[in-house]
């Protein structure tokens, strides 16, 4: 990050004052932290003055800090969420530009995600009118939140940048107890979870769980896995329950801490966070991060190494973000070959829509052509911003040849200059690469001439004539 210049000075007054309030500080405190007196710190948070090139270096030693953290980030998530909102068709009278949404998304991160979630309830709320649920709520989607608890505990995990450090101790903690080599977790696991709590775990045919893969009878105090869950399916299960029995109360109170809009948000947010924690169990911090960097990301080596999934090693390297020993800053998305989103996590910057699916010039798509073969790409946003992309398909669960195909597929990325650090940039050349521009959802993209558009964006005017065909289906106004 470049240092506070002559020619371009540095104000990251919101920012810091952000990271002081989150860190329980007051002015003097992180004035002494800095070196500073608690006037200058003052005017500094009210952009009266810029920052240093020194009070950066501060910042960064005092507080274990990746400045990269406190820069302007037009395409953080909050300024990406808003640009989606802002090019409504609604809003184009304004002509709200990029910087001005940067600059409210950098000073006010809660109004503008208030913003994003009204915009949400309110394309929610369209729907039901377009599908003719107006007046009926308790048939549409989301009755009684302007939320789904889907989307709230997706951008609450997203806003902890998907890191806990609670958890991550907790995992540690389990660790430490256990003893147990990565291997041989589950047999460990099943071993605590019998002299501990008196559960035992049994895997049962398909007939007797035939709409779930898992469930737990509290009365008889047993687990039960079906046998459509592969190997790293049924450790992951174990781990799960041994997250509920052993650490409940902190899971209970860390729901509780994040103020969920109701019941069942509050919920699906416990069970994300027992997700989280059985994560930890099964790839330990420090060795999982120890084996990616040794292994240059290869994610199956590293799954063969912790008897996980390709998808479980996935989301796990999406976490790590840990100060002091942070890996590759990764975004990661689950689709299904409809192009439906079920999962989607960042350790930094995430370009894709917040509202929409994802690009189909991604080959995230393509990958569905070529099951099991991990698929690489480097793409170009709007921006200019390139990332090093990965895609294959995964199944989580075992099929018999009549059932309905379970196949999903994972997109990985980075910015491109941590490609080098990954096994699958090798023999790329990363200084000149080919690039394949995609965009957000074809709804917001303003990208012209694109063969592969869906639809025209919302924002602009369709200039369809009798006389001529363009390589788009859906031409547009460029103003």
């Amino acid at each position: 990050m470049a240092a506070a210049s002559t020619d371009r000075k540095l104000f990251l007054g919101a920012r810091m004052k952000r990271m002081r309030r989150e860190l329980g500080l007051t002015q003097t405190r992180m004035a002494e932290d800095l070196g500073v007196s608690p006037s200058y710190l003052n005017l500094l948070e009210r952009n009266q003055r810029p920052v240093t090139a020194q009070v950066l270096l501060r910042l960064a030693e005092a507080y274990d800090l990746d400045l990269k953290t406190l820069s302007s980030d037009p395409e953080s998530t909050s300024a990406t969420g808003l640009s989606e909102v802002f090019s409504d068709q609604m809003f184009r009278d304004l002509g709200v530009a990029r910087h001005e949404i940067a600059e409210v998304a950098d000073s006010a991160p809660a109004v503008s995600e208030a913003i994003v979630r009204l915009y949400r309830a309110y394309l929610d709320q369209r729907r039901l009118t377009e599908l003719g649920s107006i007046g009926r709520p308790e048939e549409g989607a989301g009755a009684g939140s302007a939320v789904l608890p889907s989307d709230w505990v997706r951008d609450f995990i997203q806003a902890q940048k998907n890191y806990f450090a609670e958890l991550e101790d907790a995992a540690d903690e389990m660790v430490a107890q256990l003893a147990y080599e990565p291997q041989e977790f589950a047999a460990a696991a099943r071993e605590r979870l019998a002299k501990r709590h008196n559960i035992t775990v049994r895997v049962v045919p398909i007939d007797v769980l035939p709409e779930s893969v898992r469930r737990y009878d509290h009365h008889r105090k047993r687990l039960f896995l079906s046998e459509v869950l592969t190997v790293a399916g049924r450790s992951f299960a174990v781990a799960y329950q041994l997250a509920i029995q052993e650490y409940g109360p902190l899971l209970d109170a860390m729901a509780d801490r994040a103020g969920p809009p109701d019941r069942p948000t509050r919920n699906l947010l416990k069970v994300s966070l027992a997700n989280y924690l059985a994560a930890g169990f099964l790839m330990p911090y420090a060795a999982f991060h120890e084996a990616a960097e040794r292994a240059a990301y290869d994610i199956e080596l590293i799954r063969s190494r912790f008897g996980v999934s390709f998808e479980q090693a996935c989301h796990r390297l999406t976490t790590l973000v840990r100060p002091g020993a942070r890996g590759v800053p990764f975004f990661m998305l689950r689709v299904d070959s409809a192009g439906n989103i079920s999962k989607r996590f960042a350790g930094a910057t995430f370009p894709f829509s917040r509202f929409g699916g994802t690009c189909p010039r991604w080959n995230i798509h393509a990958s569905f052509r070529t099951p099991g073969r991990m698929v690489t790409q480097i793409v170009e946003t709007p921006d200019g911003q390139r990332y090093f992309t990965l895609s294959r398909t995964v199944s989580r669960i075992a099929t018999s040849y009549t059932s309905d195909d379970s196949e999903l597929a994972i997109g990985m990325g980075c910015e491109l200059k941590f490609a080098e650090r990954l096994v699958y940039s090798r023999g790329i050349d990363l200084r000149d690469p080919i690039a394949t521009a995609i965009g957000p959802a074809c709804r917001i993209c303003e990208r012209p001439a694109c063969k592969q558009r869906a639809a025209e964006p919302i924002n602009r005017t369709l200039t369809v004539d009798d006389f001529t065909k363009s390589i788009s289906p859906y031409p547009f106004a460029s103003g």
